[in-house]
């Protein structure tokens, strides 16, 4: 963690030298904005992940249809509908892991912003930058908003006294509560299909609409602020990046793909043609070079040949095929017996 400790501290004191230009630097808006700053650098950083993880995730639910047809053709042949599912994924381009995998890279980076805001407010310096300036440490543990100083917690400050640390946090609270919520409820309301709003899983869903929000309000009072200014335009951008994704390129069969719809037809353009568009990129792979002459690439979907191909030879290997599959056998250059056996007996006399 100490490299992403060390890049999280460097971006942080870099945003506050140039704020403090014209701000006062022992200012808490400087700091604060600082703080805003570093929030936005990292969140567009992980853009390329975030899409990575939507396309992903819509790939799954575009396929989700056939795999439940294998699912009840295969269902008691788990070998046999293993294998289905891999050639399913393969055709369609789909790798089931990928939605996965974005969401675990990002989590030692939240880690590592938390933990060198959350250290800084507590005066406890981590990240190459802080170790290097304990002055920055200390302007930040002691910076002010709004008349109270951003390493300041609710339940230090005590839930009935009424200064400015308490209005502070609980604005902090219930805005980091709110949009959370938000974006929760935008998913699942505008985003997902109407058969996954029934059955367990929608359950489970509406679950956690609550539980996360519950969790912050309760937790939040353990924050430092500087801490929550971070969580709280975090999930501005989140609800904003959401809302800009349902808006623009929504999940099929859902009421905001509805919308969009409706909204393409009336700017004259087809729908469809743009979703077949969208999913020939999301499917397009890389193409490989024909064996043989690395100047050709063979076709999506094609197998490379070998060009040096005994015509005999790839005639009856043509019969040989079966199950409607050409399969083609590429002989050795190699020379025959008989010309091996007249060369070891040497020139005649």
């Amino acid at each position: 963690m100490q490299p992403i400790y060390a890049a999280m501290s460097g971006i942080l004191v870099g945003f506050h030298w140039l704020y403090s230009q014209v701000l006062d630097s022992e200012s808490g808006w400087t700091w604060a904005l600082a703080i805003v700053s570093l929030t936005v650098v990292v969140r567009m950083l992980m853009i390329p992940l975030f899409v990575k993880q939507i396309n992903s995730s819509r790939s799954m639910q575009l396929v989700a249809p056939k795999t439940r047809a294998l699912q009840e053709k295969y269902g008691s042949d788990r070998n046999k509908l293993a294998e289905e599912m891999q050639k399913l994924y393969r055709e369609e381009g789909v790798n089931p892991a990928a939605s996965c995998l974005p969401l675990l890279i990002q989590m030692p980076i939240f880690l590592g912003l938390f933990y060198v805001l959350n250290g800084a407010a507590h005066g406890q310096p981590k990240g190459y930058f802080f170790e290097q300036n304990p002055a920055l440490v200390t302007s930040l543990q002691h910076a002010r908003v709004f008349g109270a100083e951003i390493s300041a917690t609710l339940s230090n400050n005590g839930l009935t006294n009424f200064n400015s640390t308490f209005f502070v946090t609980v604005f902090l609270i219930i805005g980091m509560t709110v949009t959370l919520f938000i974006t929760q409820l935008q998913m699942t309301r505008k985003n997902m299909p109407p058969e996954a709003l029934t059955g367990p899983m929608a359950q489970q869903q509406k679950m956690m609409l609550y539980l996360f929000p519950a969790i912050y309000l309760f937790t939040g009072v353990n924050f430092p602020i500087g801490v929550m200014i971070y969580w709280f335009a975090s999930n501005l951008w989140t609800l904003g990046q959401q809302y800009i994704l349902i808006h623009n390129n929504p999940t099929p069969g859902t009421p905001a793909f509805i919308d969009w719809q409706d909204r393409m037809r009336a700017r004259g353009k087809d729908p469809d043609a743009i979703l077949a568009e969208r999913r020939a990129k999301m499917r397009k792979t890389k193409a490989s070079p024909v064996a043989g002459d690395p100047t050709k690439v063979a076709r999506q979907g094609t197998t490379a040949t070998n060009t040096n191909v005994d015509p005999a030879s790839a005639d009856s290997d043509a019969s040989e095929s079966g199950d409607g599959l050409s399969k083609q056998r590429v002989r050795r250059q190699q020379p025959t017996k008989g010309s091996r056996a007249t060369r070891k007996q040497g020139p005649r006399s």
